[in-house]
């Protein structure tokens, strides 16, 4: 490998790194909040809004073990949990603080939105850490059994059966923290479920993209396989 393509892979395992980061974080800030997706008009979905932008760092975990090596992937999980830590003790000083009389945003305002950050994010980094991981090695699973062939079967097959575990132990935990009522479970595991299903399906083309722009060489190799 030359130095160039060197330094074009270490920019873009960062780019891809910090978008996981970045998705993560505001994935386990904006949890509390739900909201009704209708689709085809006839279908509605209660979803947290923390599951818009979470689905995407299962799509940078599978790039990153497709691209790079399991290695890799592991080591953006540990600095996504480290960030999270971070965010979590750093919040958690803040809505201790008392706010000033003209501060914007008051106290009772801060802690209703932030208070229950701490439960939120002990549950979402709970099953993060678990899921991500299993989401890794099943990546790599299916990656060996089939011999490198069919990357749309590693990158759905390992997602959706970590996303299962994802969603259901987050919801679990936050019950029991009663970020949620219990009764809601069921309906919440399906919605969300179904939405990160849906999800998976569709970021298959972007993680073929994503592939063919970083490496190439794996759909030419192939190619040249045909010919041969």
């Amino acid at each position: 490998m030359t130095s160039s393509h060197k330094v074009k892979n270490e920019q873009i395992f960062l780019i891809l790194s910090s978008i996981f980061v970045a998705c993560l974080i505001c994935s386990n800030l904006i949890v509390q909040k739900f909201f009704t997706l209708s689709i085809f008009g006839n279908i509605n979905l209660e979803l947290s809004a923390g599951i818009i932008p979470y689905p995407i760092t299962f799509l940078c975990t599978d790039l990153i073990s497709e691209i790079y090596c399991r290695k890799k992937a592991d080591q953006l999980v540990i600095a996504g949990f480290i960030s999270s830590i971070v965010i979590l003790i750093v919040v958690a000083i803040a809505n201790f603080l008392p706010a000033t009389e003209w501060s914007v945003v008051d106290e009772k305002t801060f802690t209703q939105v932030f208070g229950l950050f701490t439960p939120a994010v002990i549950a979402s980094l709970f099953a993060y850490l678990i899921a991500q991981f299993i989401d890794i090695r099943l990546f790599h699973f299916w990656k060996n059994l089939t011999k490198g062939k069919y990357l749309w079967l590693r990158n759905n097959g390992s997602t959706i059966i970590s996303q299962i575990i994802d969603t259901s132990l987050v919801l679990f935990i936050l019950s029991l923290f009663g970020v949620i009522p219990i009764d809601k479970f069921t309906l919440l595991f399906i919605n969300g479920f179904t939405f990160k299903l849906v999800f998976a399906l569709f970021d298959t083309p972007f993680f073929y993209l994503g592939v063919w722009l970083i490496k190439p060489e794996i759909f030419s190799h192939k190619i040249d396989k045909i010919k041969t």
